[in-house]
């Protein structure tokens, strides 16, 4: 482990977490690696290759992303966005995908995954030779396996069931083992980015929507937390019992533009973690500085 790698790892231990992290320059070969090969739990991670896959059945005419569809009490799980309306929503495939990504919408999501289908996010996967990523489902499917795994019906009150549920069986739930669960590596990751910033995952044009709607999330509390105004962040992040995730590309006013892949998995199931969250932004910080006093 090199310097910069362990004083990276230091920063997750001392906010009580384990970091996995991967950090590239676009076109370059330098990196910064912590467990970078290591299988971590996607979270709302997985809503980027669901996004590239939406974008190139628009590009190719086999989806008009003006098209209004609606979200209805099948998606009505609480939280952020569309989710947690309390009637029946109707919106644009647009901007159901905007709401995806920069809120992290997970009915939006979900309405999104089961239009375009499994199969059609499977074949970005492929495509790329990501081997070691894989989705199982969307977050419905991640909702059923936590109440399952709670021994909770199908149609239990997700909140009330995490609630009654004890720490043990919290940290036994499939949804936060990388090997049950929708998962991928901190390489992978960067490499999934990498493509989408060169035209690689997609045809341009639907790159293009990926990276464009990724620049507008909403949430400065992970990777933009360690980086100045002047400096771009795109990105989307990742939050389950325990886990804080965000991946994205970090672009400077020089041109330059970094994949950075942070996964943690914390000592603690608190609902709240800022420690994880600011460690999410100086370990990214720390890989970029370093890569570009590398390579300058």
């Amino acid at each position: 482990m090199s310097p910069v790698e362990a004083r990276i790892a230091d920063v997750f231990t001392a906010a009580g977490a384990r970091g996995f992290v991967h950090a590239r320059e676009l076109g370059g070969e330098a990196e910064v690696a912590v467990g970078a090969d290591d299988p971590v739990v996607l979270a709302s991670v997985f809503k980027i290759p669901v996004a590239v896959a939406y974008a190139r059945e628009v590009v190719a005419g086999r989806l008009d992303e003006t098209e209004r569809t609606r979200v209805g009490k099948r998606y009505r799980i609480g939280g952020i966005g569309t989710a947690g309306c309390a009637d029946d929503v109707e919106l644009s495939w647009r901007d159901l995908a905007l709401f995806m990504l920069t809120m992290s919408d997970n009915a939006a999501t979900d309405v999104i995954f089961h239009r375009v289908g499994q199969a059609a996010v499977d074949r970005v996967l492929a495509g790329l030779g990501l081997e070691r990523t894989r989705l199982i489902g969307c977050c419905e499917d991640l909702f059923a396996s936590v109440l399952a795994d709670l021994g909770a019906s199908d149609d239990s009150d997700l909140e009330a069931v995490f609630a009654g549920a004890s720490p043990e069986q919290i940290w036994k739930l499939a949804a936060l083992d990388p090997e049950r669960t929708s998962s991928s590596t901190p390489r992978e990751t960067t490499t999934l980015l990498e493509a989408i910033w060169t035209g690689r995952a997609a045809e341009p044009a639907a790159c293009e929507r990926v990276r464009t709607i990724m620049a507008q999330q909403i949430w400065p509390h992970r990777i933009s937390s360690g980086f100045g105004s002047d400096v771009a962040v795109a990105a989307k992040t990742g939050t389950l019992p325990a886990v804080r995730n965000e991946a994205g590309v970090v672009s400077f006013p020089d041109g330059r533009r970094f994949a950075v892949a942070v996964f943690t998995r914390a000592d603690s199931l608190a609902e709240r973690q800022p420690a994880v969250d600011a460690a999410i932004g100086k370990a990214a910080r720390l890989a970029v500085d370093h890569l570009r006093k590398e390579t300058p």
